[in-house]
C-alpha cells in the first residue's frame, strides 16, 4: 500500500497510530505514509504512542502472543496530531486532571537533584542585557523565551535562587516545570507589582513590564499552574531635580544665593522595594484562579516553599474543576449560539420566501396587466388590418405600411411569450 492510499486517514490521532503500529510491522506502517520506519518511531515518541519491539512480531509469528501495553493518557506537551503534511487535526486536549492517589514524597534522590534548574540556568546575562524600564528599573530582556522574572537587577539574583529552590522542589515531588508546551493555550494573568494589588477598574493601569512569549507553568498531574516571580513596588514621594526624579527622603536642598532659582516639585512614584512575591496562577481561559505570596521584611519566599508546593498541590483539584466547569459553560454558550444561528436562519429563509412571494404576485399583476394592454392593441391593429380591406390600392398599401411601422414602434404583442419569463416563488 502507497501513501497515497485513500483508505489511510491523511491525519493521525494517537488512538489511530496506536492502532496501526500494533497491527503490523512498522516497516509497513512507515511506507504507508511515504516515510523511514526511524521517522515513525520518532513520531510515535512525540505522541506518547507505546511500540512494538522488534522480538515482537517474530514471537507472534511462533505463536506466542506477547501482552500489548495500554495507550497511556496523554501527557503535557504529548503531540496530539500527525499529518504527512503537518497540518494538525482539530483534536480537543483532554481535561486537565490533578494527580489520583497519595502523594510520593520523592520521585527522585537527592543525589540525582541537579544543582541549577534548566529554566534557570544560563539565564542571569540574558536579563542584564535587556533594557530597563526608565528610572524604575525592572529588567526587560530582548529575548522572551524564558523564565517568567519581572525584577530589577538588584534582586536578579535573590529572584533566581529562589526561582532554582522552587523549582527543584517541585520536580522532586513529581511536578515538572517547564515552558508553556506547544499546542497549549495559556493565557498569562496580568501581573500587578504594587504590595496591594489594584482592584478596581479605575484603578487599572497600563505598565511596561517585561513579558515572556509563554507562560512558566508547574504540570501538578496533567493540571497546569502558571508561575510569575515578581519583585514588588511601592508608592514613593518624589522630587523632580534637574530631569530627574530622587526620593524625597535623599534629597538635600542646594545652598544658593538671593537670586538662584531651582526648577523642583515632589510627586509620587512607584518604586522596587527588592521584597519578592510569587503569583501563581490558572493559564485556561475560562478559569479564573490567582494566588499571591508576598515577602516581607521579616519573612522571605524561600522559607515558604514547602507550604507553596503543598498549596498547589491542593489548588491543582480546585483549578481542574474551574476547568471542567468552564468547558462545560463553553458547551452550553456553543449550544445556544448555534440555537440563535437556527433561528436566524430559519428566519432569514422566512424573510426570503415572504419577499420571493411578494414578488413573484406583483411580477404576475404586472404581466396580467400588460396582457390587457396587449389583448387592446392587438385588437386594435387586427380591427384597422379588417378596414383596411376595403379602401384602394394605393391607399391599402399606405395604410399597411403605417401600421406596420406602428407595430414595430410598440413591440410584441404576445402575452404569453411574457407569462412565460415571469418566476414563481420557488424559482426566486
Amino acid at each position: 500500500m502507497t501513501a497515497t492510499d485513500n483508505t489511510i486517514p491523511a491525519t493521525l490521532t494517537r488512538e489511530a497510530l496506536y492502532e496501526l503500529v500494533w497491527s503490523e510491522p512498522m516497516l509497513r506502517v512507515a511506507a504507508r505514509y511515504g516515510v523511514s520506519s526511524s521517522y515513525m518511531a520518532r513520531i510515535c515518541k512525540l505522541m506518547n504512542v507505546p511500540r512494538p519491539e522488534r522480538r515482537y512480531w517474530a514471537m507472534l509469528a511462533a505463536g506466542k502472543k506477547p501482552p500489548i501495553p495500554p495507550l497511556p493518557d496523554p501527557q503535557p506537551g504529548d503531540q496530539l496530531t500527525w499529518s504527512r503534511s503537518r497540518q494538525d487535526g482539530d483534536v480537543a486536549r483532554p481535561l486537565p486532571r490533578p494527580p489520583s492517589g497519595p502523594r510520593k514524597r520523592r520521585l527522585r534522590p537527592k543525589t540525582e537533584r541537579p544543582s541549577q534548574h534548566p529554566l534557570v540556568y544560563g539565564v542571569k546575562g540574558l536579563f542584564e542585557k535587556g533594557r530597563y524600564k526608565n528610572e524604575t528599573g525592572y529588567l526587560r530582556p530582548d529575548k522572551q523565551l524564558m523564565v517568567d522574572l519581572i525584577v530589577t537587577k538588584q534582586s536578579l539574583d535573590k529572584a533566581l535562587t529562589f526561582a532554582n529552590q522552587l523549582f527543584l522542589s517541585f520536580e522532586d515531588r513529581g511536578y515538572p516545570v517547564v515552558l508553556e508546551p506547544r499546542g497549549e493555550n495559556f493565557y498569562r494573568a496580568t501581573v500587578d507589582e504594587h504590595e496591594e494589588p489594584r482592584k478596581s477598574r479605575e484603578d487599572h493601569y497600563y505598565n511596561r513590564l517585561w513579558s515572556p512569549c509563554r507562560c512558566t507553568v508547574v504540570y501538578v498531574g496533567t493540571v497546569a499552574i502558571g508561575l510569575t516571580i515578581i519583585e514588588m513596588a511601592e508608592e514613593v514621594e518624589v522630587r523632580y531635580v534637574d530631569g530627574n526624579y530622587i526620593r524625597e527622603q535623599d534629597y538635600i536642598p542646594p545652598k544658593r544665593s538671593r537670586y538662584a532659582h531651582e526648577l523642583t516639585w515632589t510627586t509620587k512614584k512607584d518604586y522596587p522595594t527588592g521584597r519578592l512575591c510569587l503569583q501563581a496562577y490558572a493559564p485556561y481561559p475560562r478559569a479564573h484562579w490567582v494566588k499571591r505570596w508576598q515577602e516581607t521584611k521579616k519573612r522571605d519566599l524561600g522559607s515558604q516553599i514547602n507550604a507553596i508546593v503543598k498549596e498547589l498541590k491542593e489548588a491543582a483539584v480546585v483549578i481542574a474543576r474551574l476547568v471542567e466547569e468552564g468547558e462545560r459553560q463553553a458547551e452550553i454558550e456553543r449550544k445556544q449560539w448555534e440555537a440563535k444561528q437556527e433561528i436566524r436562519r430559519r428566519e432569514e429563509t422566512e424573510r426570503r420566501a415572504a419577499q420571493a412571494l411578494k414578488e413573484s404576485r406583483e411580477e404576475l399583476l404586472q404581466i396580467i396587466e400588460r396582457w390587457g394592454r396587449a389583448n387592446r392593441i392587438e385588437q386594435f391593429f387586427r380591427d384597422a388590418e379588417q378596414r383596411a380591406t376595403g379602401l384602394g390600392d394605393d391607399e391599402r398599401i399606405r395604410l399597411l405600411e403605417r401600421l406596420k411601422l406602428a407595430r414595430d414602434m410598440v413591440g410584441s404583442a404576445d402575452a404569453l411569450a411574457r407569462f412565460l419569463t415571469w418566476k414563481a416563488p420557488d424559482e426566486r
